[in-house]
């Protein structure tokens, strides 16, 4: 990783020294750990307090908005966070190329842009190639979990997980205790149903 960072960059904030390798996470965190992704990790709420919660684990945020991704840093740094970096790069390529393979243990997508227009469809990022990719780069036996309030972008989740030989469903453990994020609050505010699905890789 790069060592020489322009002042206003955050030690969390991870700058590769290529987009086009892997990742050595062993290298970024110091240490061998299980490690949890947050796909567009946004405000960084949900990350944030993943990785205070769980000091034993190391967290990767990947988010589009560099406004987004020195907020969290900053956010965490106050917290003394040292298990939480964040990455600007885009979701899927940063899951098909950056992510070695076989190296995360749960991935979190939350509430990605459902594209609601039917031409829009298919910039939605849970698509075929986006669950290989994830398959690719989670651990046997390694966790997708993908939570929306969209109806129609849940059923799209499901078809597309129904047709991947890679993935099978799970029920979420009776005792998980994920944060709250201010998403779910707000549509929970509304009276909306969440739509959660969590599928194992093999």
């Amino acid at each position: 990783m790069s060592e020489t960072l322009p002042p206003q960059v955050s030690p969390l904030e991870l700058v590769p020294d290529s987009i086009v390798e892997p990742l050595d996470f062993e290298a970024v965190f110091g240490r061998k750990a299980p490690l949890e992704i947050d796909i567009g990790c946004g405000d960084g709420a949900f990350l944030v307090e993943m990785a205070r919660r769980h000091p034993e684990r190391d967290f990767l945020g990947t988010e589009r908005l560099l406004g987004r991704v020195r907020r969290v840093c900053r956010r965490a740094a106050r917290l003394g966070l040292g298990n939480l970096r964040v990455l600007q790069l885009e979701s899927l390529y940063t899951t098909r190329y950056l992510l070695p393979p076989g190296s995360v243990s749960v991935i979190h997508v939350l509430f990605p842009d459902p594209w609601p227009k039917r031409r829009h469809n298919v910039r939605r990022l849970v698509q075929p190639e986006f669950l290989d990719a994830a398959q690719a780069a989670l651990v046997p036996g390694g966790i997708l979990s993908l939570v929306t309030d969209d109806v129609d972008y849940a059923g799209h989740m499901r078809e597309v997980a129904n047709a991947h030989a890679g993935f099978h469903a799970v029920p979420e453990p009776p005792d998980l205790d994920y944060p709250v994020t201010d998403f779910e609050r707000r549509f929970r505010a509304q009276g909306l149903p969440i739509h959660r699905l969590r599928l194992q890789a093999p």
